[in-house]
């Protein structure tokens, strides 16, 4: 399971991104532009969406769950100051996808009842995608948060985000994660669909 998420800080448009994305096999783009507008978005949703569905990919928005309302987007993925999950259920319905952001147990305990489809769990290493960067992990950490969900008895999908490269994915995948989110090492690669074709091809082995 790959999320690419897109990148405003690569050489590329958003749309050249998504493109490359969906032709390296990628069927789920999180589009993460933090510091752009609302007209900015929609506009960048309306330009992938015909692309994404014809590849039969999901798109989830970064944060503005009233985006995600409004363009009928697959979903959206909440930080940890952003809109409750709760309440972002109420307002997309039953169908959407809800992700939200963990970097701790603690983080994990506190979403653990509510109606989500996954935890994002970083980051894994350091990443200038994102700023105000939560603590890095590292491999153990992730392989210790996803043992007390198992312990715990937590059942929701778990995916590594932050600073993940392709050499990375089968120790995460070994230390329980179901799948990944990525960025950075994709949006800079020479070639960004045979770079999302590299990593997808590490899920399959």
């Amino acid at each position: 399971m790959l999320q690419y998420i897109t990148n405003t800080s690569c050489q590329h448009s958003v749309a050249e991104q998504v493109k490359a994305v969906l032709e390296g096999g990628c069927r789920w783009i999180q589009i993460r532009m933090k510091d752009a507008s609302d007209e900015e978005i929609r506009k960048v949703y309306e330009e992938i969406k015909p692309m994404c569905a014809e590849k039969e990919a999901f798109i989830v928005i970064n944060d503005r769950v009233h985006l995600a309302k409004e363009l009928e987007a697959s979903g959206v993925h909440l930080g940890k100051t952003d809109m409750l999950p709760s309440k972002a259920r109420l307002e997309l319905g039953p169908s959407a996808i809800i992700g939200v952001t963990a970097n701790t147990f603690d983080d994990i305990l506190a979403v653990r009842g509510l109606d989500i489809d996954y935890i994002g769990i970083g980051p894994f290493e350091f990443t200038e995608t994102k700023k105000n960067l939560a603590p890095k992990l590292g491999i153990e950490g992730i392989k210790e948060l996803c043992r007390r969900m198992d312990d715990n008895g937590i059942e929701i999908a778990r995916v590594a985000v932050g600073g993940i490269k392709s050499d990375d994915i089968e120790a995460l995948i070994e230390a329980g994660v179901n799948g990944v989110a990525v960025s950075g090492a994709i949006a800079f690669a020479d070639d960004m669909a045979e770079a999302t074709r590299r990593i997808l091809a590490k899920f399959k082995v």
